[in-house]
């Protein structure tokens, strides 16, 4: 019984050779060096056809990212410059109410009811158009910036209201922190009659 068990064990430890690498039995020169080192070329092959793949694939994943990214920044770009003029085409409707508002006593000669109504639709325009980040500038009495500012005209002044704002013909806006249009004004100009 102890034989059968000692033979057991040693069928256990024998390595079970595949056929590919068992020894040159049928005299055809293919020993299992041989089979291993095709084995090990066909491994080879597969890893440089895998990292191909790998590296391909990576590549066209990061290109996927970049075109989505400047898909979205072109898109951000298309909204901005249709938020942008449509706000702009709004502008002068809210200039005309300015004008109306203006002409105190045509103003005041309008029937009380009606007159309400507009200021209310005025109200309405402006709250949207702040809400879109529409923001009104009026410049009037600070200094002059050519940058936000639009001179039409200059009036003569005092040496300290030199090259100040001193009337607004009409008022500015921002979108968004940038001079959506500028504020149209007269400037005040000191000239010295001494010289």
């Amino acid at each position: 019984m102890e034989n059968k068990k000692k033979q057991t064990d040693e069928t256990e430890e024998r390595e079970i050779v595949p056929e590919e690498f068992a020894t040159d039995r049928e005299g055809d020169g293919d020993t299992a060096e041989n089979a291993l080192q095709k084995c090990k070329k066909k491994l080879t092959a597969c890893e440089k056809d895998r990292q191909e793949y790998l590296d391909g694939w990576q590549r066209s994943k990061a290109d996927f990212v970049n075109a989505r990214r400047e898909e979205e920044e072109a898109r951000k770009k298309v909204f901005a410059a249709a938020q942008e003029e449509t706000l702009l085409s709004i502008v002068p409707v809210a200039d005309s109410f300015e004008l109306a508002f203006a002409n105190k006593e045509a103003w005041a000669a309008v029937p009380e009811g009606w007159r309400k109504g507009v200021e209310y639709i005025h109200v309405q325009l402006r709250k949207a158009l702040e809400e879109n980040g529409l923001v009104e500038t009026n410049p009037l009495g600070e200094p002059f910036d050519p940058a936000r500012h639009e001179s039409v005209d200059t009036v003569s002044v005092a040496e300290e209201a030199h090259n100040t704002v001193v009337a607004v013909l009409q008022k500015g806006y921002l979108l968004d922190g940038k001079i959506l249009r500028p504020a149209r004004v007269t400037i005040g100009l000191y000239v010295d009659e001494e010289r």
